[in-house]
């Protein structure tokens, strides 16, 4: 089976099926990487280039490890030291990058619809890495892979997103494809850092963490970037940690137990309290495995549709 399009730009209109079909490709290649030999050769022969505009650790890595893993060549690409500190554009650097034959291209770029105006320049699968605050597709898959592993479906699934909505890409991907898979989807945090009519995305939505805690099942807590205090949009990280972080204590008032998810990195002792982190409703490492395992099936079945 293929998917409905050459490219993954965000989860907003992407079907039932083809997420299922992304999720459960991605079962096959997480039995893969725990083998003892874990390469395989699907895209063998095709070159891959990481194009990243922002810097990102944990998602390059990620995908060059997919990348690798899949046999695939990869080139990756920073913007410091390049062309683009020259004053290149975003097209030339693209076009002159497919010069070389490259068959898919992963993007980066902290401007919302970059990874689209690339389908526009270029001939190559373009998945978006994350584009400003628009999206981060593969985030959200992963993020739905590690909840769906962890409950064994995600229709009526209860999930809380906490912290920075208005900023996140993480958030938007999550509540697309959250609610296309059947799940109940929440967001608390801050008005300040809440979008305008949010609820038009079918979303509940709180100001109080202690609320949603005891109707769901799980909180994925997005990173709180420290500039946020410092432009007031809220008084302080000590006052901020207080009224939103996700604390053992917290957990604790519910009766049951509630998986926690966290993008990464992680502010400790912020967004989330450091023995949660560390502690048995924490997920976060599963995330980063399953995100080798889901970027590999994204690869994949974008090979599958030249």
């Amino acid at each position: 089976m293929k998917l409905a399009s050459r490219h993954l730009l965000g989860l907003d209109g992407v079907s039932h099926d083809d997420i299922e079909l992304i999720l459960d490709t991605a079962v096959t290649f997480k039995e893969i990487l725990n083998r003892p030999i874990k390469k395989v050769p699907p895209l063998q022969g095709k070159t891959i280039v990481n194009l990243f505009f922002e810097n990102s650790t944990r998602t390059r890595i990620s995908f060059e490890l997919a990348q690798r893993r899949l046999s695939a060549d990869v080139v990756n690409f920073a913007a410091s030291g390049s062309s683009v500190t020259k004053g290149e554009t975003l097209k030339d650097t693209a076009r002159n990058i497919e010069a070389m034959k490259i068959d898919m291209v992963v993007i980066r770029h902290a401007s919302a619809g970059a990874a689209h105006f690339l389908t526009k320049v270029v001939k190559a699968n373009v998945i978006n890495a994350g584009d400003g605050c628009h999206e981060h597709p593969t985030q959200g898959l992963l993020d739905m892979y590690t909840l769906r592993e962890k409950f064994g479906s995600l229709k009526g699934l209860r999930v809380c997103i906490v912290g920075d909505i208005l900023n996140s890409r993480v958030a938007r991907s999550n509540i697309f494809g959250l609610q296309t898979m059947g799940a109940e989807v929440s967001v608390c945090g801050p008005s300040t850092l809440m979008p305008l009519e949010i609820e038009r995305l079918g979303v509940k939505v709180f100001h109080h963490l202690d609320d949603v805690l005891p109707q769901v099942d799980a909180v994925n807590v997005l990173r709180i970037q420290m500039e946020r205090s410092a432009a007031g949009l809220f008084p302080s990280l000590r006052e901020y940690h207080r009224f939103f972080g996700v604390t053992s204590e917290r957990l604790n008032k519910v009766n049951r137990p509630i998986a926690v998810l966290h993008p990464g990195p992680i502010n400790r002792d912020v967004e989330l309290s450091a023995d949660v982190a560390d502690g048995p409703h924490s997920l976060i490492l599963e995330q980063v495995l399953n995100g080798v395992a889901v970027r590999m099936a994204v690869l994949y079945l974008l090979g599958l549709s030249e």
